[in-house]
């Protein structure tokens, strides 16, 4: 059995064991890396992180496929771990330029990946509902084609990009799941009701929970409320910005260079790295 079938089977039972596991996400080799070396079961790429580390915008169409599977080639060398990838909107409108989307990506090294109904148009940001759906029938039937089982994650941005109304998010998760997805999605969801309410309306379908923002629960609760798989988007990318940000302010604007002592020290990230 190839290295990449062992990964596929080792995401897929992650996913049909009990609990809930946390899916963290790097966003280039060198955090995949740590993550990899902290523990983690599995990993998922960020089109944020890695759109920010291209001094780019997200979801604006500014970030190529090509520039994806690059960048998730690498996070794949980096790492023993199943990788799954952010797809976004397959970077297509269509069914079958979604499903080419997939293929490539599995070519690359990936055991799984996400598809949103989010169009990336400020005018017209969510596919119309049928559209939405032939897409995942696409993308489904076009990962049964592959020799390994590819984890396919639906996703339903109506919460981040509106119209906000969950009974809408859950029909479309619930439509996303009889075309045949194995993880829905629906990211921005704001409380523990309503998460609660996507896990009972869709089980026993596995569901990921974005926590990132202010939604501030544990594992632990998450799991008490039937979520499977955490993951934490760009918010990973944003502390390290954050910190770099900051510390180049403060430098700048009042000529301190106390953040040197919440530094990781170069000695134990460089050793880090020497490591296989």
């Amino acid at each position: 059995m190839d290295a990449q079938t062992l990964r596929a089977n080792a995401f897929k039972a992650l996913h049909e064991r009990a609990g809930a596991f946390v899916i963290p996400n790097p966003w280039d080799a060198g955090s995949a890396s740590m993550l990899t070396r902290l523990g983690f079961e599995a990993l998922a790429t960020t089109s944020a992180g890695y759109a920010f580390s291209l001094a780019r915008p997200d979801a604006e169409g500014a970030v190529s496929l090509e520039d994806t599977l690059n960048n998730v080639r690498a996070i794949v060398g980096a790492s023993n771990l199943p990788v799954a990838v952010d797809l976004e909107n397959g970077f297509s409108d269509s069914p079958q330029g979604c499903a080419q989307a997939v293929l490539r990506a599995a070519a690359s090294g990936v055991v799984g990946g996400s598809i949103e109904d989010a169009s990336g148009r400020a005018d017209d940001p969510i596919y119309e509902f049928n559209l939405a759906v032939e897409r995942i029938e696409a993308c489904v039937a076009a990962v049964r084609s592959l020799p390994f089982p590819f984890t396919l994650t639906a996703r339903a941005e109506s919460p981040v990009h509106g119209p906000d109304d969950l009974s809408e998010t859950i029909g479309r998760l619930q439509a996303f799941a009889e075309a045949g997805a194995d993880v829905l999605y629906a990211p921005n969801l704001r409380s523990a009701d309503q998460i609660a309410q996507v896990v009972r309306a869709l089980a026993p379908k596995p569901v990921n929970v974005l926590m990132s923002g202010g939604l501030t629960l544990s594992v632990a609760q998450l799991a008490e409320l039937g979520v499977k798989r955490i993951s934490v988007g760009s918010a990973l990318a944003l502390a390290a910005y954050g910190a770099f940000y900051r510390a180049a302010e403060d430098i700048r604007e009042h000529g301190r260079f106390d953040f040197a002592d919440r530094a990781m020290p170069f000695g134990q990230i460089n050793q880090m790295f020497k490591q296989p």
